[in-house]
């Protein structure tokens, strides 16, 4: 009836077989075509003492199968590395998560009957879960939130090719750059420029901190959000909770080259092997991967077969609420003996496939028609007071083509004092600038470097700069 495809599926943790056996056994009532090939990852692979939690064989068969299937996987505590879950997103650059929310039939909250319908999707491999952190001194810690035009024009592209494949007729750009003017402001530049080239999508720009306010207000507002990595994380799980938790919480995370398709919620072994495992969640992301696979009747029957097994009462003990609980399997039961009935309550989205162009291989996405070197931030550990280390400095670049500008503390300008009320710790932003006269050069910046390092220590710099003569660095609070 359709292509056969073959799916990496990764059983995964705890809950995570019986939920996938689950989703398997629907998707084969379905008649959807697929092909397992049965694959490792989590717990059981870092107990072999692989750090990653993915063993090569997983890896080969997502790199020939391109499409992921799995359930949820543990990073155990006390041995293994980085979670295996974000090894994987990683690895395939998955930089896109979609994360649907809808009111579902047969769940109370107290927001049944607001009609959400909402999808975040979530910029996915940047920002500060980047995971690039320092202890700079033993007592201040560093994590660099990195954002990419590249990746916001990816990210932003997604999500209006999601409204269109799915009729929606907004997008809301969720940032914080307000505040971040660079880093968050990337994703709100990227945004701009891209909406109008969807004339037929209404672009809306909202803070985070707002948009999280309006989400318990007024969620129907919303069809689409598009957001960064930490606050999209942050997001999926609260709009998550406005319909019923993340045990009927689907995801996708979409790469130009690899798809994986998961719940969000956990492992669950306190209740692993008992049969009482929530499989909505698992069900809905697999209707999300034969989208994906243009497999749109399978996508369709499946979602209907859900609702009407949701309407009829049938539910998991997590969402029963007294009534008499149905298990894993006869849940599964009711949903196959559901396929090829249509709810009359709940319509099913008419999916479109979504477009989105080839990626550029050039790792430069963004070309300046001009630079240039402005100066230095020099980070210091020092438990010297303001004042002292502030004249410690001016001394040795006196007679330098640089000048000590400012000292900030966590970010706030304390040298030259200015009055402001800082507890400083010993982590210091020494920005030196060239002089007015001076000729901007490297050697310039090593030679103060030399002389800095021979009385203080550093472990970080940052060079200034300007790119087509706007300064390309922040502000302390309090510089002028």
């Amino acid at each position: 009836m359709t292509e056969t495809k073959t799916v990496t599926i990764i059983p995964g943790d705890g809950i995570g077989p019986e939920v996938v056996q689950a989703a398997m056994r629907v998707m084969d009532s379905a008649g959807a075509g697929l092909e397992w090939e049965l694959c490792e990852a989590g717990a059981a692979v870092f107990a072999k003492g692989i750090a990653s939690g993915v063993p090569e064989e997983t890896l080969q068969s997502i790199a020939r199968n391109r499409i992921v299937l799995k359930g949820p996987l543990e990073t155990p505590i006390g041995y293994g590395g980085k979670s295996a879950n974000v090894t994987l997103r990683k690895l395939f650059e998955t930089y896109g998560n979609i994360r649907p929310v809808r009111e579902l039939p047969g769940i109370q909250t107290p927001f049944t009957g607001r009609n959400i319908d909402l999808v975040v999707v979530r910029e996915n491999v940047e920002d500060l879960y980047a995971g690039i952190e320092h202890m700079q001194t033993p007592g201040v810690a560093q994590c660099l939130k990195l954002t990419s035009t590249k990746g916001c024009d990816k990210i932003v592209r997604l999500a209006f090719e999601l409204a269109r494949a799915e009729g929606r007729k907004s997008v809301h750009c969720c940032t914080k750059a307000n505040i971040m003017k660079m880093t968050e402001g990337l994703l709100k530049q990227s945004f701009e420029a891209i909406a109008p080239e969807y004339p037929d999508i209404a672009a809306h720009q909202i803070l985070v901190d707002n948009c999280a306010h309006q989400l318990v207000r007024k969620p129907e507002q919303f069809e689409v959000i598009v957001t960064t990595n930490m606050n999209g994380d942050i997001l999926s799980d609260l709009t998550s909770g406005l319909v019923g938790g993340l045990g009927i919480a689907p995801s996708a995370n979409i790469g130009s080259q690899v798809a994986m398709f998961e719940a969000v919620h956990g492992s669950a072994p306190d209740i692993a092997g008992k049969n009482c495992a929530n499989p909505v969640a698992l069900l809905l992301s697999s209707v999300l991967m034969l989208r994906h696979l243009g497999k749109f009747d399978a996508a369709f029957a499946i979602k209907h077969a859900l609702l009407c097994t949701l309407e009829q009462g049938c539910l998991t003990g997590d969402l029963a609420s007294g009534k008499s609980p149905a298990s894993t399997t006869e849940f599964t039961d009711a949903v196959v003996a559901n396929l090829g009935k249509h709810s009359e309550n709940y319509s099913v989205r008419n999916w479109k496939a979504i477009s989105l162009p080839p990626e550029s291989p050039d790792p430069v996405a963004t070309r300046a028609a001009s630079r240039k070197l402005a100066g230095v931030d020099i980070f210091l550990e020092s438990g010297l007071d303001t004042v002292s280390l502030g004249q410690s400095l001016d001394a040795i670049c006196a007679d330098t083509p640089l000048r000590l500008k400012m000292i900030s503390n966590r970010g706030t300008k304390v040298y030259p004092p200015s009055g402001a009320m800082t507890d400083c710790v010993d982590h210091w932003r020494c920005r030196f600038v060239f002089r007015d006269h001076a000729s901007p050069s490297e050697e310039a910046l090593q030679n103060l470097l030399a002389r800095v390092s021979e009385k203080h220590y550093w472990m970080h710099l940052e060079k200034l700069q300007e790119f087509d003569g706007r300064p390309a660095f922040a502000k302390a609070q309090g510089e002028d």
